[in-house]
């Protein structure tokens, strides 16, 4: 495994993340949510492989993965080993604390988050969208107060606009708070609009990016319209507003992936990582296992440098798109 800091702050992770919305109590969210049982050999793979960074959120699994993710830091590894991440702004539930970033809402959210988790502290609290409906200002420095009363370590911010991004940066720089140390942002081949100005913003600030879906869903796993999971299954093709995740000119993207990977003899995933990877910006890509080789092809990928060529023929094929989470 190798180490780095999350940006350029003091904070050391692993630059393999492991993601943990595939962990819940399946009654509660979704069917195809790891119960504990499910999620222990996930859990052990990632201490053995030194897999130090932990990423959940309040809402995965309305609230069970955090459950899971505390019970397995007690059960598998040391607290002081991990660095665990949490997120919040989905809502919880009914009330004006249970949704949003309001002052309210952050202190009620990162308590119960807390003691779900079973710990006195998060390393890292990220809001996960951004919240049209509070001021920035009010968002920030509950942020700092929840920094300054040692519930949270450092604090990191997912999807949202760049521009939304350096507003709520400058309003904490302006009155002394608590800064962003990370983006959580979508981010793979077949998704590359974070380069044309989220990657130059967080690059200027010395913000790490730690990617989700990295692997486009397993889209960049898999020969093209080949295979699927029980997740995607559901709706393969579009996202929660109806719009496409892909479009056919991906077909090229996933082709080159596949030439590239067979001429070394690893798996398209290890190349698809590789490339994340390679971005300078990216700290660490989080990956959601619920298989053994998930995890194994993410770490593998740290072996792998492309060359010029490689790179050039995995990204010129890329077509502009919309975001898909807004």
């Amino acid at each position: 495994m190798e180490y780095t800091r999350l940006g350029t702050s003091g904070l050391k992770i692993s630059r393999i993340a492991l993601g943990c919305m595939s962990f819940g109590d399946p009654a509660k969210r979704m069917s195809w949510v790891l119960d504990d049982n499910a999620a222990e050999p996930i859990f052990r793979q990632a201490v053995e492989l030194g897999i130090t960074f932990w990423d959940t959120a309040n809402i995965y699994g309305l609230g069970t993965s955090e459950e899971i993710v505390g019970r397995a830091l007690r059960k598998y590894t040391r607290r002081e080993d991990i660095v665990v991440a949490t997120k919040l702004f989905t809502a919880m539930h009914e009330g004006p604390g249970g949704a949003g970033l309001s002052r309210k809402a952050v202190m009620e959210q990162i308590d119960a988050s807390l003691r779900r988790l079973d710990t006195d502290f998060v390393d890292l609290y990220q809001i996960h969208r951004f919240d049209p409906q509070t001021p920035v200002e009010e968002t920030m420095e509950a942020l700092h107060d929840v920094v300054k009363a040692g519930k949270a370590r450092y604090i990191g911010a997912s999807s949202m606009w760049a521009w939304q991004f350096a507003t709520m940066q400058h309003a904490a720089q302006a009155h002394g708070w608590t800064r962003f140390v990370s983006m959580q942002d979508q981010y793979s081949l077949l998704h590359r609009e974070e380069e044309r100005e989220m990657f130059g913003l967080l690059a200027y600030q010395g913000v790490g990016s730690i990617p989700w879906s990295p692997l486009a869903g397993g889209l960049a796993t898999r020969p093209w319209g080949e295979g699927s999971t029980q997740r995607s299954e559901a709706n393969p093709k579009v996202d929660q507003y109806g719009r496409p995740l892909f479009l056919d000119s991906d077909r090229a993207i996933v082709e080159a992936l596949q030439r590239i990977a067979d001429a070394r003899g690893v798996s398209m995933a290890q190349v698809a990582m590789a490339w994340v990877l390679n971005n300078p910006v990216v700290s660490a890509p989080i990956v959601g296992a619920t298989k053994p080789h998930h995890l194994a092809d993410a770490v593998a990928a740290l072996d792998i440098k492309l060359t010029a060529e490689e790179i050039d023929s995995l990204e010129a094929p890329y077509v502009p798109r919309l975001p898909t989470y807004f």
